[in-house]
């Protein structure tokens, strides 16, 4: 029996993609490990010692447990661990587990030192990475396996376009044939006639001198990654693309044989077995952005857990105020065109969508954006919600669930995408997040739809973990003083 089909039968994998709960899970199992890792190494030192049967009861230990952690996770994200890969080989898995424990016994050691610990079992200091790389290697390793099935039925799939010529007839057939990878090739531009003729029937075949139209196809579909795999590089053309790519946020990736070839914005990858010089078109510190995934996971489940009274108190007002449901769901644009689902609380009537349609000619915003200033179908609850920026507050299971991020570009709705200009497209090639520069300004219903879409390309332009602080603060500061709608 197909267990995939039979996940699907049972709705399990809809429940799990509809509430993108994938990365929560991933994650849990990670800390399950860890958790277990600890469990095992203490049971091995100290069972005999009437301490209890779980590490935890001891203070001193479950310190240990809370600090450490969230640094072996951080670890595994820097070492670029926790992706499921595509086309990694099982031993480049096996160094960057082996290289995390490494960095956490370090760790270990000088928490031992710095805080005296001489109570504890050195035995057992040296035992928790140990066990920990075993179960989280094991458990990545597992992972790996189902997620090659898993890709090879055609889902978590990445849409790409070929630069290719007829030396490239290998690799095309090496991501046809291993469809456990996971790419799913979009169109191929190439003067290859061999190309032409083995493919025309399942892939589109566009002429290599026809290469503008590839600006059309990254507008209109939903393209990942454009891959140069020609034999010969033209450097014309190859800064012509990346131009091209840079402006609307794709990632460009060009195949090379030079082990010694560097450039500036350009990182080394692998896709398959070759070699690809990846040009970094958004932020790529892996260090901050490290620390700004874990920002987002733990800042936005402390918001959750913190902000659950406050949660609940405007859910009530909302359901004895007015008919409708509490959550509002509205479909919204994400990561490279990614459509998703937000989460607000209701602050308008419940056919405000019906009524958008008569309000047309009321709209006072410039661009694809919709705004009235005094929008009648917006309640008195509503009001008093979105001055202060509450009805926002659903957002952090969004977030938890990495959809968006606590800071990024606000998500826009799909029918203000179709009318972007090309150069505003590359708002989307960061995750979208709760706020962002034009959320935290004073007169931020005043500013135009150009100043708008500028000051989120200087976001992505600028980033840092010091931006993202200051954002946070000044939206915090939005919040208290009621500057929203």
């Amino acid at each position: 029996m197909d267990i995939f089909s039979t996940l699907y039968r049972l709705h399990i994998i809809p429940f799990i993609k509809k509430w993108n709960l994938l990365n929560i899970i991933l994650g849990a199992l990670d800390i399950l490990a860890i958790f277990l890792a600890f469990e095992f190494a203490y049971l091995i030192i100290y069972s005999g010692k009437d301490l209890g049967p779980l590490f935890f009861t001891n203070k001193t230990f479950l310190l240990l447990f809370l600090g450490v952690t969230p640094f072996w996770l951080l670890a595994l994200y820097l070492l670029k661990a926790t992706e499921i890969p595509r086309s990694k080989q099982y031993i480049s898995i096996f160094w960057e587990y082996f290289l995390a424990a490494g960095a956490i016994f370090l760790l270990f050691l000088v928490i031992y030192f710095l805080f005296k610990l001489y109570t504890v079992s050195r035995t057992f200091i040296v035992l928790i990475p140990l066990f920990g790389f075993a179960l989280l290697f094991t458990l990545r390793i597992l992972e790996y396996k189902v997620f090659k099935q898993y890709r090879a039925k055609g889902f978590n799939y990445l849409n790409v376009v070929l630069i290719a010529d007829t030396s490239s007839l290998p690799f095309i057939e090496s991501l046809l044939e291993h469809k456990e990878w996971g790419y799913k090739i979009i169109a191929i531009f190439t003067s290859s006639d061999a190309i032409k003729d083995k493919y025309e029937e399942s892939i589109i075949i566009l002429p290599e001198g026809f290469i503008e139209v590839l600006n059309d196809l990254m507008e209109v579909d939903m393209i990942d990654e454009v891959l140069y795999i020609k034999n010969k590089i033209l450097p014309a053309e190859v800064r012509k693309i990346v131009r091209s790519c840079e402006e609307l946020g794709v990632v460009f990736s060009l195949m090379y044989r030079d082990e010694k070839l560097t450039l500036s914005n350009a990182v080394k990858t692998q896709v398959a077995d070759r070699r690809f010089l990846t040009f970094i078109n958004v932020p790529h510190n892996q260090y901050a952005l490290g620390v700004k995934k874990m920002m987002d996971i733990f800042g936005s489940l402390l918001g959750i857990i913190v902000l659950s009274p406050l949660l609940v108190v405007v859910a009530v007002m909302i359901r004895l105020s007015s008919n409708g449901p509490v959550i509002y769901k509205q479909p919204r644009v994400g990561l490279r065109g990614r459509q998703f689902q937000l989460l607000k609380f209701r602050t308008m009537v419940a056919n405000a969508d019906e009524m958008k349609k008569e309000l047309e000619t009321l709209n006072e915003a410039d661009g694809p954006a919709f705004k009235i200033a005094d929008d009648p179908r917006v309640t008195k609850v509503g009001k008093f919600l979105r001055k202060t920026g509450l009805d926002e507050l659903p957002q952090l299971f969004n977030v938890l669930g990495g959809e968006m991020s606590l800071i990024g570009p606000r998500p826009p709705l799909p029918e203000e995408t179709t009318r972007y200009e090309r150069w505003q497209l590359r708002r989307l090639s960061v995750k979208p997040g709760l706020s962002c520069f034009w959320q935290v300004q004073p007169d931020r219903n005043s500013i135009k739809f150009e100043k708008w879409m500028e000051l989120d390309l200087a976001y992505i332009d600028n980033w840092s973990l010091r931006l993202d602080f200051v954002i946070l603060l000044k939206t915090v500061r939005t919040i208290f003083q009621k500057s929203g709608l």
